[in-house]
């Protein structure tokens, strides 16, 4: 099974300085997202800031991903609406849309040096439903798939399938990962079957193991990234 950067093992990533990456959720009080789509777009959110061509090289955002991948690979989602989500767009960052869900993803920050603009948003009682359960999802769709066994609100859920997503996004092969950027992403979030979790968690697939910071206990299993190109 692949190793997860996300646990709360000893490793040397916690002598290095701690980075987060923000995500940024429009939550209006009158027309609040899907769940579903809301955690389909902040994996789309993660994985469009990791293909940015800012992101690399000698691009603007590379060194602050670089120090964030250094160190424990930290999410962290807020909500904004109003006044408060225009403030957001204009600091430097992605948003990306879903079919109800918008969310601003921005290039990684010290954990204890967010901007101003974000650092008042509210990170806790981030919930949403969804109006009707979500179809199966496509046989060739990359599917994250949650425990069943777990509880999370939706936003702690949007930084999991963030971290799924980028697991996957590690593994693949550099054509794997331009066709994936060229479908603009597309996935599926899912809460496996009960009965075929156990099997999941034997498929050798990327798994996140949560560090325990908020909301489960450290070492929980909370999402495997079942990605076509890691079957083969």
């Amino acid at each position: 099974m692949t190793t997860s950067p996300f646990t709360t093992t000893a490793d040397p990533r916690d002598e290095k300085p701690q980075y987060v990456l923000p995500l940024v959720v429009r939550l209006e009080k009158t027309d609040p997202p899907a769940r579903t789509d809301a955690l389909e777009t902040s994996a789309r959110a993660v994985l469009t800031m990791l293909a940015d061509p800012r992101s690399t090289g000698d691009g603007d955002w590379a060194d602050a991903i670089d120090a964030w991948q250094d160190a424990r690979i930290r999410k962290v989602v807020r909500r904004a609406r109003g006044g408060e989500w225009r403030k957001a767009q204009t600091l430097p960052g992605i948003t990306v849309t879903g079919g109800s869900a918008e969310v601003r993803v921005y290039p990684p920050v010290p954990l204890d040096g967010w901007p101003r603009e974000l650092a008042k948003l509210q990170v806790s009682g981030t919930d949403l439903d969804d109006p009707e359960p979500p179809p199966p999802a496509g046989p060739a769709v990359p599917v994250l798939w949650l425990n069943p066994e777990l509880d999370m609100s939706a936003g702690k859920t949007m930084a999991q399938t963030g971290h799924a997503a980028q697991l996957a996004w590690w593994e693949l092969s550099d054509a794997d990962r331009a066709a994936w950027r060229d479908s603009g992403f597309a996935l599926a979030v899912r809460t496996a079957p009960p009965e075929r979790w156990p099997d999941l968690l034997r498929s050798d697939l990327p798994v996140v193991r949560d560090a325990g910071f908020t909301e489960i206990a450290p070492g929980s299993c909370t999402v495997i990234a079942d990605h076509p190109a890691l079957r083969r």
